[in-house]
């Protein structure tokens, strides 16, 4: 791991940072690239332009590790409106929710009922409801919760972080009983012995995790997978790879978020691949933006130029 990532991997950790970052202008210029804004209607307005150019996306609200139970009806409420408001923005809009934000701090059971009511809100309008994977602690937990979810709500998805050592045990699981999973590369701070350090090895994994989705026995389970990725080299690589195996370019989509590689993006449209944006909106963003910022360290270059611009 780069010192620079390992650096804004820690600094996603310290409350002294958000708090100055929270209220440097500069910083908020520089988060906007990446996020349209903090509000539900922010997202909507931002989902609603994205699938004029062909882009369907994941609208997810910013926040993790809340404290009470109260905290977690909350965010729950949130979630139900949101998933109310969907229609005006498109069929092809999704939610993707932290189980640290509907309560697996406090209650494992308090996060299962609240995840199958918002999955049972957004199967209701043909939506699929994603489960983000949090930091390594709660994998098995996550995992639980999932299971869970799935037996009274098939509609559901999860992600899986390339760079765990388990990934491959966890996918395998998966892909066998037709699961819906979106594999990312990770972006927490992990020792070495639970997440691998090297990027060419993380990549690799990535690389092989998709291929298990695409085999014949995990799509005759009707499993699925989104690539989430704005690495050239593998985007490139998994399109080659689906077509050799005869995956048809809308039997996966790829991932990427809002406001980084827009032509990229596009590119993929034209192409004739799905390509989903998440967006991510909500006061709590500073953990989330640093670890953006580590997974790709050139855009602390863009910080530095917000600094100075007018």
């Amino acid at each position: 791991m780069s010192v620079m990532r390992s650096l804004l991997l820690a600094g996603s950790q310290s409350a002294w940072l958000r708090h100055q970052a929270m209220h440097r202008a500069f910083v908020r210029r520089a988060v906007s690239r990446f996020m349209p804004g903090t509000t539900p209607d922010d997202a909507l307005r931002a989902s609603d332009t994205l699938r004029a150019r062909g882009l369907t996306t994941i609208l997810t609200h910013l926040g993790e590790n809340i404290t009470t139970p109260a905290e977690a009806d909350d965010v729950e409420r949130h979630y139900q409106n949101l998933i109310s408001r969907l229609p005006a923005s498109g069929p092809e809009t999704e939610v993707s929710v932290k189980l640290t934000q509907l309560g697996l701090d406090q209650d494992l059971d308090l996060a299962v009922e609240h995840t199958i009511a918002l999955a049972h809100a957004s199967a209701a309008q043909r939506r699929r409801l994603w489960i983000d994977m949090e930091a390594s602690p709660y994998v098995d937990r996550t995992l639980e919760v999932f299971r869970r979810v799935r037996e009274r709500q098939p509609f559901v998805g999860l992600a899986i972080q390339a760079y765990l050592h388990r990934a491959a045990d966890d996918v395998e699981e998966l892909a066998t009983s037709g699961a819906a999973i979106r594999v990312v590369k990770g972006a927490y701070q992990e020792p070495a012995d639970v997440a691998m350090p090297r990027k060419a090895d993380v990549d690799a994994s990535f690389f092989r995790l998709c291929d298990r989705m695409f085999a014949d026995d995990a799509r005759a389970a009707g499993a699925w997978v989104t690539i989430g990725t704005h690495d050239r080299n593998l985007i490139a690589a998994l399109a080659k790879r689906a077509a050799e195996r005869g995956v048809s370019k809308d039997g996966y989509e790829f991932a990427m978020l809002y406001g980084i590689q827009s032509g990229e993006q596009l590119r993929l449209v034209a192409d004739g691949h799905r390509v989903r944006i998440l967006i991510s909106y909500g006061e709590s963003w500073f953990p989330w933006y640093m670890r953006r910022l580590a997974e790709r360290p050139a855009n602390v270059a863009f910080v530095l130029r917000s600094m100075f611009a007018n």
